[in-house]
């Protein structure tokens, strides 16, 4: 565990590193206050029936630590906001089965997943005949994190659906953001319950909605 000058110095380090690795590309720099960045509804969302939210983030836990926890399907209800049951079935050598209730005012919705693994890179899991949606991905990516600093990685967060209904849609656009942030917090804090304090503070180096 790093403290004081000497974590601070590694925040400096670890920001030039990944901004001028990973966002040289873009043509702008979004700014975050206080990690959370600022969206707004326009008419457009309210006609998209579609979402999507990604975000790369550096963080103080190894591969192994965080694809440890996010591979944990089955436990998902003691830990994920909004999860009310989770249980596998039907595994084979490409991953599995997850029958799934997810719930928060006024949506709840029953489904089955197909997660598909690849050990400490990927964690998938895809929906195609939702009650309420058509389609919905959650889709996980762990590479590795800073070369002095062995217990961190960098993570690809992405969440995608389409709802089969406008109502719907416009509902779940008003809690979207928040569900999305509290929904990778809580796999964060797990990996912190199971593994300790992490290495290095979290930074994210992108992040999109639309």
């Amino acid at each position: 565990m790093l403290k004081g000058s000497t974590l601070k110095a590694l925040d400096v380090r670890i920001l030039r590193r990944f901004i001028e690795s990973s966002c040289q590309q873009q043509s702008s720099i979004r700014h975050y206050a206080n990690g959370i960045q600022r969206t707004y509804i326009t008419f457009n969302d309210l006609r998209n029936k579609s979402r999507s939210y990604t975000k790369k983030e550096l963080v103080g836990y190894s591969m192994q630590d965080m694809y440890s926890v996010v591979a944990d399907v089955s436990n998902y209800y003691k830990f994920v906001p909004y999860v009310k049951k989770s249980h596998v079935h039907s595994r084979d050598s490409g991953g599995f089965k997850a029958d799934l209730i997810v719930g928060f005012p006024p949506l709840n919705e029953a489904y089955t997943s197909r997660v598909t693994l690849e050990p400490m890179a990927l964690v998938k899991s895809e929906c195609h005949d939702g009650r309420l949606f058509n389609y919905l991905l959650n889709e996980w990516r762990f590479s590795p994190g800073l070369k002095d600093i062995p217990n961190s990685c960098v993570l690809d967060f992405k969440v995608a659906f389409r709802f089969k209904s406008l109502l719907h849609s416009n509902i779940a656009n008003l809690f979207f953001d928040l569900i999305c942030d509290q929904m990778e917090n809580a796999f964060i804090q797990e990996v912190g319950r199971r593994s300790g304090p992490p290495s290095i503070r979290s930074h994210v180096l992108t992040s999109k909605r639309s």
